[in-house]
């Protein structure tokens, strides 16, 4: 265990500068804007039964917002809340138990204004609960569950800032959930529908429809983009549901305008959604791709890898745009390729299988701005240059910024795999409950096996300013992983950069740095910088952790600088601490 003392300024230097960027970014704003106001659950008035906090895995509770919620165990139980602002729309997010069989139960909800009844929704288990380890399954039998929770979302109320908002359950015939959790619920005051922009094409013009009868929009879309191909025209899709059955491909210089991702929605059918070709999939097959303001809704409530992602999927080639996109019950959000200066903005992950937002084979100077994942089934936000495919740009140069992550059931918030120059900046982590906030990582494969492609980590990747609230938890291969993780497995880690990162409540430990070798596979970590890191608490729901943990197997240094970190335990011979 090697530690080098570098008394370069003095301590009070040290202290005024720490204090000094501590004063300023607490004055900064982290993560996406967010439109609407979330409402715990254990914060209301309730007839039900206070949950948590409780942190072990495969709980309920671990996988709430704040690790707390409350149940509602019989019909008439309530929460109930005074609204802070006016709003039209409203999000629950719930558990229902699953059956034995694993294919969910259900229940009725009523909303409630000031003593009056205003909807009533139906709400189904059948898309959340997964059992075993990885890929996961969906029979019971598999035990240690995750993925919970749930969510529904209404739009069309009248609430007023000062009204008395009550959700109680109103079961009906046929409902059979023995409970309902609420965890939280939003509210928001979204804008009025869009409507069709000039020199546009509707999907629901006749001349674009087959002869389904089912409400089936799927070779209507393709229609209505094959026309605006030819014309020049935006494709618009106008206020509501529309069934599709198939993948629609997107070729280069179209627009694909919604009229609002609370407005528009692209809606599987549950019938048929076990066939992977019958999915919702907009694929990108060209450059200067413009997408925006709809809804994606999958159907999908099984994870399979040997399946092709479904919802936005493919190559965007360069200058694309995917804006005010909102996606749920698909594989993942989006799993992109072979894309240059792509950019991702205000769009919304909620409850998918897998991954929020995959940067995956060569994808170079793409941003992923401004949008938020939350209830993902694997990173909701991740770079991943694999060459699992020929790569038609080298991997790099790539930005996740004003981001939020919140509470996957699986693995991190944002993760780095390789690549050169990626960068996580100025977002929001919180309730990374199964993995890391932040994995820098060299487990998934970057490299051909004649090595003459090797897309691991070069230049400088770069973490900075970001808040990061009770992460690090329970991976069950990984066992406990830490709120920031520095993941040297069998290759190097050059050229790291973390800065201005405030840590608070981890799970496990703040910060640690492992390594899985085998053999003469040894990586390295080298040019890396803490600086100006602020660790509040950690261990809270692990016992014997700490503010930065170095295990026995790490090899290689990391230089730390102007820091307010605790505890800091380096097992390694191999590995040195500069101070």
């Amino acid at each position: 265990m090697k530690y080098q003392i570098l008394d370069i300024r003095s301590k009070c230097i040290t202290a005024i500068l720490f204090f000094s960027t501590l004063i300023c970014s607490a004055q900064k704003k982290y993560g996406a804007i967010i439109p609407w106001t979330t409402y715990e659950a254990e914060n209301m008035k309730t007839t039900g039964t206070l949950l948590g906090p409780e942190y072990d895995p495969y709980r309920v509770e671990t996988e709430s917002s704040g690790q707390k919620c409350v149940k509602l165990v019989s019909k008439g139980q309530f929460i109930e809340f005074t609204s802070t602002i006016n709003a039209n729309s409203i999000v629950i997010r719930y558990n229902l138990p699953d059956k034995k069989e694993g294919n969910g139960t259900n229940a009725t909800l009523g909303i409630y204004k000031n003593g009056t009844l205003i909807q009533h929704h139906k709400i189904s288990s059948r898309y959340s609960w997964l059992y075993g380890k990885y890929p996961f399954t969906n029979n019971p039998d598999g035990g240690v569950p995750r993925n919970f929770y749930d969510e529904m979302r209404a739009i069309n109320l009248k609430i007023r800032k000062g009204d008395v908002i009550r959700i109680k359950r109103d079961d009906k015939d046929g409902d059979d959930a023995d409970y309902c959790i609420i965890d939280l619920v939003d509210l928001e005051n979204v804008a009025a529908p869009l409507i069709a922009p000039p020199n546009s094409l509707s999907i629901t013009d006749k001349i674009f429809q087959g002869m389904d009868s089912a409400n089936d929009y799927t070779e209507a879309f393709r229609n209505c983009i094959a026309k605006a191909t030819e014309t020049g025209k935006t494709v618009w899709i106008p206020v509501g549901t529309f069934k599709i059955t198939g993948d629609i491909i997107l070729p280069s210089n179209i627009k694909v305008q919604g009229a609002g991702m609370w407005y528009t929605n692209l809606v599987g059918d549950e019938t048929v959604y076990s066939d992977a070709s019958k999915r919702v999939r907009l694929i990108g097959n060209g450059s200067n791709i413009h997408i925006a303001d709809f809804a994606i809704i999958g159907k999908l409530n099984y994870r399979n890898d040997k399946e092709p992602n479904d919802a936005i999927v493919g190559s965007y080639g360069t200058n694309s745009t995917i804006s005010r996109i909102w996606i749920e019950h698909t594989k993942v959000g989006m799993w992109i390729e072979d894309s240059k200066g792509l950019k991702i903005t205000g769009c919304r992950m909620r409850n998918t299988i897998a991954d929020g937002i995959n940067f995956c084979v060569g994808m170079t100077e793409s941003t992923i701005e401004n949008c938020t994942a939350r209830g993902t089934g694997d990173d909701c936000f991740a770079f991943w240059p694999t060459i699992r495919d020929k790569q038609q740009y080298s991997p790099g140069h790539n930005l996740v910024t004003n981001c939020t992550a919140q509470l996957p059931f699986l693995a991190n918030g944002a993760a780095i795999y390789g690549g050169e120059s990626n960068a996580i900046k100025n977002c929001s982590f919180s309730d990374i409950s199964q993995g890391s906030a932040i994995l820098i990582s060299t487990t998934f494969p970057t490299a051909n096996e004649d090595n003459s492609i090797n897309n691991n980590f070069s230049g400088k990747t770069v973490v900075e300013d970001c808040v990061i609230k009770t992460s690090g938890g329970f991976d069950h291969e990984w066992e406990w992983r830490a709120a920031v993780e520095i993941c040297v497995d069998k290759r190097n880690i050059s050229g790291l950069e973390i800065n201005n990162l405030y840590i608070k409540n981890s799970l496990s430990n703040a910060i640690d740095v492992i390594a899985k070798n085998v053999g003469d596979k040894i990586g390295v970590l080298s040019d890396a910088t803490l600086q100006n890191i602020n660790v509040s608490n950690y261990g809270i729901a692990a016992k014997n952790k700490y503010g930065l943990f170095i295990s026995e197997n790490a090899h290689g240094s990391l230089v730390i600088k102007g820091s307010d970190i605790p505890a800091i335990k380096n097992l390694s011979d191999n590995f040195t601490i500069v101070r």
